[in-house]
């Protein structure tokens, strides 16, 4: 369970963390500096800009786009000036990110549950409209449904009351947690649909990952990189093709993409909230504790999300769907009284 850590000699920890940078050859800061998710990079980037406007005596926060799992690499790296302070993420740290954060001196970890958002599965105004369900996504993009042969070229050959039409989704790279969160929600879901899939995970894990979660690379499905706009753009200019991002992207661009929906659920605000739309999933962003008091407003900042993310708050305006009461009301705690996790936490 989470525990409240106290951290020690608070008053020196900015000495030390001045220390620990310059020795990497990376100074002080005075800013602070987040990485990771494309997906909750528009929500973290209006957060930063409300701050700079509510503590004009700080320096407005530095938010990167790396990717999830590039932005832990990142934080996980160590403590110190040149590292961040926080990371953006649209999955959980994994167990294996958490002990080479621990393994790095990266030891009192803030998990903050800042919200929700959905996988949406997308095509242009007026373009190809589909009811899909795990199971066809899986059977469509898999480089070995079932570990057979993929051989599926339209999504008529993957099921005929669908569109005889090529075959062609836009979507995230291998290191986005919008890829982690299409494998654990859509891909895996529709593998276990066959039951010798059930059993191998019992048998060989390792095998059962690749044959359901490995995605097709013969050009069916597209690495769009980073930037989830850039899948808007794609499909908006290819109405027969299929993009996959966060939801967010989907209400911002809804005068130029359509939803599709998933067991005849569409992709809506509601839906999601209540985990009714298959894609839903909660986002996180990671803070360390040891540059508390040695990064100038980090505290503050981390104020400014706890009094956005709620219903009818500014990041519900942008996309961002509120994360239950109870559940907002535990991580306003942990960001208020830098509740750290441990691995019990995230097995």
């Amino acid at each position: 369970m989470r525990h409240i850590k106290t951290i020690g000699l608070l008053a020196i920890s900015s000495l030390a963390l001045a220390a620990c940078g310059e020795g990497a050859g990376g100074g002080t800061r005075d800013s602070i500096r987040a990485v990771g998710s494309s997906t909750v990079f528009p929500f973290a980037k209006l957060v930063a800009e409300n701050f700079a406007r509510s503590n004009p005596e700080f320096k407005s926060p530095l938010i990167e786009s790396t990717g999830t799992g590039g932005g832990i690499n990142l934080f996980c790296s160590g403590v110190g000036a040149n590292t961040p302070d926080m990371v953006n993420a649209s999955r959980r740290m994994k167990l294996g990110e958490f002990e080479t954060c621990q393994a790095n001196g990266v030891t009192d970890i803030v998990e903050l549950q800042v919200g929700l958002d959905g996988i949406a599965f997308a095509s242009a105004q007026g373009g190809i409209m589909m009811n899909l369900t795990p199971k066809i996504v899986y059977e469509a993009l898999a480089a070995s449904p079932y570990g057979g042969e993929q051989t599926s070229e339209t999504w008529a050959d993957v099921d005929p009351s669908l569109p005889d039409e090529p075959i062609l989704v836009y979507g995230p790279p291998s290191t986005s947690g919008t890829r982690d969160a299409l494998k654990e929600l859509i891909l895996e879901v529709g593998c276990k649909s066959n039951e010798d899939m059930k059993a191998l995970k019992e048998s060989d894990e390792d095998k059962y990952d690749q044959i359901c979660t490995e995605v097709r690379a013969d050009g069916r499905y597209v690495d769009q990189g980073e930037q989830d706009n850039l899948i808007v753009q794609k499909i908006e200019n290819s109405p027969r093709s299929v993009g996959v991002f966060g939801y967010s992207y989907l209400e911002e661009n809804l005068d130029k993409v359509q939803g599709l929906p998933m067991n005849g659920v569409e992709p809506t605000y509601d839906n999601i909230s209540s985990f009714a739309y298959p894609g839903a999933r909660p986002l996180y962003v990671y803070v360390k504790a040891a540059h508390r008091s040695a990064i100038p407003g980090l505290d503050q900042y981390l104020q400014e999300w706890v009094s956005s993310w709620g219903p009818g708050g500014t990041l519900a305006n942008i996309g961002l769907v509120p994360s239950p009461d109870a559940e907002r009301e535990k991580n306003a705690t942990a960001a208020t009284e830098y509740v750290t996790i441990s691995a019990d936490d995230l097995k």
